[in-house]
């Protein structure tokens, strides 16, 4: 297929039969988490109805949970390109990063460093800020206000080789959309003998993610930014288990990537986790032509099928977001948030309008039926930085690939209602 079928992507919606006052929803809160495709909502029901027991036990349906379990695993290794055993779970990404946090911390002494920014999600700032308490020291790498960027230069001179522990940095700011040079970050901190931890949650719905060619040594990411479930996701890498001492019972198996774990997983999430990586793979397939010349090389299987899927995925959002920007600028009162054109970023929208908090906006879109998140969206040092914390932060429009030019001019059209009526 030479184009994008987003036709066949929205078939797979349920969600998208709803309406409000007569009008479709336009979801536009995908970097809250996307909807979900029919075969998720199968592949959690299928589990509950006839698969659902405890693990590692010598009878059916606890042999197919160990099954489902595994299954994950090498979805997850497959949509971040890494091994199976190097795949863990847990609740959420915050809960993974404090549980990770904790494990670091068992080797660290007063007056180690960790090094956070201010363009982070607060689930990759709290766990590490609460090592302050040890007597850690955590130094903040600023983000540049005039051009919504991390200042790398800045967050380099932070990481003194000896001292430094961790960085931790996010892949795509999910205030902003910023995509961050993070394999550069990554060498960095290894050249210090540090530790790379990447929060990757609002990334993983907008490009292929590979932690190898990155280079960190942790990556975090939540399956329902993806299609899936309620679900975190940590790749740590394989040689990490020997060298930290992860929060974990005696019963618990001692080998990675059990030993990240604690009690036990959502079972159903996971089989929901893996339809989701089927679903992005199964684009993959569809629109191989449209992005073969951009796949790496050396890739088969179901791994050349999900990067395949993520860059079409990433090949359609971004004429999008460039026009949804374009014509926003153009609105008397609407002010931009984000990178300079031609720095990489997501497909992420963010925008103040005069007359209106960002929540007073987001409430009349939604009367509307136009989904759309206000607030600091937990990237709250970001909205102080950028002085917005008091007027209520940011106006967020995030796009995924079930939405449409129609569904975007219709945006467009709304907040442009919206600016008009305070002239």
């Amino acid at each position: 297929m030479d184009r994008f079928d987003v036709a066949y992507v929205r078939s797979q919606f349920p969600a998208l039969q709803r309406e409000i006052g007569g009008r479709p929803v336009a979801y536009l809160d995908g970097p809250g988490g996307t909807q979900v495709p029919q075969r998720v909502v199968d592949a959690v029901a299928d589990y509950l109805l006839h698969h659902n027991a405890n693990t590692h036990g010598f009878f059916a349906t606890t042999e197919e949970t160990d099954a489902v379990i595994a299954a994950a695993r090498e979805a997850g290794a497959d949509f971040l390109g890494c091994d199976p055993d190097e795949v863990a779970f847990g609740a959420n990404m915050t809960t993974l990063c404090f549980l990770l946090a904790q494990a670091l911390a068992s080797g660290m002494k007063p007056g180690d460093e960790v090094v956070v920014t201010q363009i982070d999600h607060e689930a990759n700032r709290g766990p590490w800020l609460r090592l302050e308490e040890r007597g850690v020291v955590v130094r903040e790498a600023p983000l540049d206000p005039a051009t919504c960027t991390l200042d790398l230069d800045a967050l380099e001179a932070l990481i003194h080789p000896g001292k430094t522990r961790v960085v931790a940095v996010n892949y795509a700011s999910n205030g902003l959309g910023t995509v961050t040079d993070v394999a550069r970050v990554c060498r960095a901190a290894r050249a210090a003998g540090a530790l790379s931890v990447v929060d990757a949650v609002h990334y993983a719905l907008h490009g292929p993610i590979d932690v190898r060619a990155i280079g960190c040594d942790v990556l975090l990411c939540s399956a329902y930014k993806f299609f899936g479930p309620h679900v975190g996701m940590m790749f740590a890498r394989r040689e990490l288990a020997g060298e930290v001492e992860p929060l974990r019972l005696r019963t618990q198996d001692q080998e990675p990537p059990f030993i990240w774990e604690t009690g036990t997983l959502n079972h159903e999430g996971l089989a929901g986790t893996t339809a989701a990586v089927e679903f992005i793979a199964d684009l993959g397939r569809r629109h191989l032509d449209l992005v073969r010349d951009r796949l790496p090389g050396g890739l088969s299987g179901r791994r050349q099928a999900v990067v395949a899927g993520m860059l079409a995925i990433e090949a359609y959002e971004q004429p999008l977001a460039a026009w949804l920007r374009r014509e926003l600028a153009a609105i008397p009162g609407v002010t931009l948030y984000g990178p300079p054109d031609g720095h990489p970023r997501t497909s992420t929208v963010s925008f103040t309008l005069d007359g209106f908090t960002p929540e007073e906006a987001c409430r009349a879109l939604g009367e509307q039926g136009i989904f759309a998140w206000d607030g600091h969206f937990y990237a709250i040092r970001l909205v102080e930085v950028l002085g917005l914390l008091p007027r209520g932060g940011l106006i967020r429009l995030g796009l995924a690939p079930y939405n449409t030019q129609a569904e975007l001019e219709r945006t467009v059209e709304a907040v442009a209602g919206l600016a008009r009526s305070v002239r």
